[in-house]
């Protein structure tokens, strides 16, 4: 299987604190990759470290054979690359329509049927009574949506993910790992974190297990199906 971004001996370190420790990971083209690990696993230090929004210590970021180092953030986002974070995906001041106009044409004050969005509202029709709304004037959950819609609606050839499931109803989060799996299917490659790989993401290709800025698991969503944690005692080693 063809590697979309590779990751080698990379180092984070945040002030006096290291994050991770020279992790190796290989996420393939065209496919699934969960990272699972608890709280300061080192999961969203992987993503950040992808995205460009924070500087490696030591290591490489090479993603379709290009080193990464000293790409800007705006540019990776231009070359293809989309991230959605846990926390703090949303321009508060803008309505939903600006924010997912954002992704790219038009002034975001239409009916949203443009380009990407058309489909992000058929996927999430949640959205549809939202459409005038600040984003800050929404319930977590509800921005999280206009977070990912988003993402999705620039319709990136890499997209991570940082436990984008956080404050959404089950039945959102099924709908929206469907799609994940679906546009894998298209040939565009999908990196989530979450604490646990959901059952919707059974068909993932590869899950790593992070615990304490390591990688303590690279195996099937079939083995650590419901494991919380990625703890080296909870998850078979390799």
């Amino acid at each position: 299987m063809a590697v979309e971004v590779e990751v080698r001996s990379l180092r984070v370190r945040y002030g006096a604190l290291e994050a991770l420790h020279g992790v190796d990971l290989a996420f393939p083209a065209g496919a699934v990759t969960v990272l699972v690990g608890r709280n300061g696993a080192g999961r969203t230090s992987v993503l950040h470290a992808v995205a460009g929004v924070v500087r490696p210590a030591a290591g490489r970021v090479v993603w379709r054979g290009r080193e990464m180092g000293g790409v800007a953030v705006h540019r990776r986002v231009r070359l293809g690359m989309g991230l959605v974070p846990a926390e703090g995906g949303v321009f508060a001041g803008l309505t939903v329509a600006e924010n997912l106009g954002l992704a790219g044409g038009g002034d975001g004050r239409g009916d949203g049927r443009g380009n990407g969005r058309g489909e992000v509202l058929e996927l999430f029709p949640e959205l549809v009574p939202l459409w005038g709304r600040r984003a800050g004037e929404l319930s977590g959950g509800q921005q999280q949506l206009v977070a990912v819609g988003r993402a999705l609606a620039a319709r990136p050839r890499l997209l991570l993910l940082d436990e984008p499931e956080r404050g959404l109803a089950p039945a959102v989060a099924a709908r929206l790992h469907g799609c994940l799996l679906a546009w894998a299917a298209a040939g565009r490659t999908v990196v989530l974190a979450a604490q646990a790989v959901p059952r919707t993401l059974a068909d993932a290709a590869v899950v790593y297990g992070l615990h304490r800025g390591e990688v303590v698991f690279r195996g099937e969503p079939s083995e650590v199906a419901g494991v919380h944690g990625g703890l080296p005692s909870e998850l078979p080693q390799r």
